[in-house]
């Protein structure tokens, strides 16, 4: 159960815009907010989900395993719910979640929220935005995919996260290499070969730490398109 001050917080997340004081108050009531360590797993591919995850804090990564590969489909941080899909269909998560940096999750009964659909306009709402903008996050990653290099998908990385973070021109890769790595569809050795190469267009890694020398050189390896690059388009 939620302490007053966990149901004040969680009441006023995006995913309860608009909606009717009863229907926050129903999917509130058996809802769960909790703190995550790195490493926790939250939800495994395969199995039917028990709850809608929505991230209030922290970063959690999105992956999937098949035989002895696994690779990252997404990292996510607040205020994104994650596989959504799964819980509004009833069917088996086909990715896994874990947190990477330490998450406080609010955890809505999935019985809870399919009851809620058909009986709050407002929230069904919600539920569709947050699967149209999981759908076209799939499309832009796939268009990433196909169309780019390595180099180019490192570059674009890099020159977006810099503007994210209010382009001083440094910036520090916020989880794992190998994390990165899977994001991009790149072995660990071909980043490490990646940013070696983007030594010539003035950046210069150490550690987690990157420092982007020349702007505008980035920017021209990158080339970003906002129909790829762009998180609000």
């Amino acid at each position: 159960m939620l302490s007053r001050e966990q149901y004040e917080e969680a009441s006023r997340l995006q995913i309860f815009s608009g909606c009717r004081p009863e229907t926050v108050a129903t999917l509130l009531e058996a809802a769960f907010l909790h703190k995550f360590p790195e490493r926790i797993d939250l939800a495994k591919e395969g199995e039917t989900p028990d709850f809608l995850h929505v991230v209030v804090s922290g970063t959690v990564e999105l992956y999937a395993r098949y035989r002895d590969r696994e690779t990252t489909i997404e990292v996510i941080g607040p205020p994104n719910s994650f596989i959504a899909a799964a819980v509004v269909l009833d069917r088996p998560h086909l990715k896994s979640a874990r947190v990477i940096e330490p998450a406080r999750i609010l955890m809505l009964p999935a019985a809870s929220v399919r009851k809620a659909l058909p009986e709050d306009a407002a929230f069904a709402t919600r539920i569709a935005v947050e699967l149209a903008i999981a759908y076209r996050y799939v499309t832009k990653d796939l268009k990433n995919q196909k169309l780019r290099t390595g180099l180019e998908r490192l570059a674009n990385w890099l020159a977006r996260r810099d503007r994210e973070t209010g382009s001083a021109h440094r910036l520090v890769i916020p989880f794992d290499k190998k994390v990165l790595a899977a994001q991009l569809g790149m072995a660990p050795e071909n980043l490490s070969r990646g940013f070696a190469t983007l030594a010539r267009f003035g950046v210069r890694v150490k550690g987690s730490q990157v420092e982007i020398a020349d702007p505008a050189a980035l920017e021209q390896l990158a080339k970003p398109d906002p129909l790829i690059d762009d998180p609000s388009s």
